[in-house]
């Protein structure tokens, strides 16, 4: 359990969470504090872990395990054996720390569904825990929303690397059907 630093468990997942990008400029008592707001997650493969559009109280550290993300336009044909419904992106842990923060944040509906590829752990901090545990620390508060701003400004850039891609794409493949 979260908090309990006496369990074997408990001991190697606040290691891992001090490997989490948001988290690994935090101090020790800083850390402690985020931890107590954790709950594990122990997800089974094929188990969906949010709904695109469904309402989104807490974000998710992603400790261990690979997932799929499903953009909204294509998460309920996934199974339908349309080609084109294939996820937008598998992550790995370690190489995403986080998700579920822009629902929690904003108060707005999940922008993607996610699927477990293998067993996952994660730890789940709800909307409430996450306000209080600002509220009551504000320094830390502040260090906790500049890091997720961070991480959000990151996921922007790459997606708008990524339209630049496609869109150079899209015009070479159209100068050549002009031809």
């Amino acid at each position: 359990q979260p908090g309990d630093g006496t369990s074997m468990i408990g001991t190697h997942a606040f290691t891992l969470l001090k490997n989490v990008q948001l988290l690994s400029q935090l101090e020790d008592t800083e850390l402690s504090s985020v931890w107590e707001i954790c709950r594990l997650c122990e997800i089974e493969a094929g188990s969906t872990i949010m709904k695109a559009g469904d309402s989104g109280v807490s974000m998710y550290f992603f400790l261990e395990g690979s997932v799929e993300v499903w953009p909204a336009a294509v998460a309920g044909r996934k199974s339908t054996g349309n080609a084109l419904a294939k996820p937008l992106v598998k992550l790995k842990a370690g190489t995403v720390s986080l998700f579920g923060e822009m629902a929690m944040l904003s108060n707005e509906g999940r922008s993607a569904t996610i699927t477990a590829s293998t067993d996952c752990i994660l730890y789940e901090v709800t909307r409430e825990d996450f306000t209080r545990l600002c509220d009551q620390n504000p320094r830390l508060g502040v260090k906790l929303l500049r890091g997720i701003a961070t991480i959000l400004a990151e996921r922007v850039r790459k997606g708008n690397d990524d339209q630049i891609k496609l869109w150079k794409a899209l015009s070479k493949a159209q100068g050549a059907s002009d031809a």
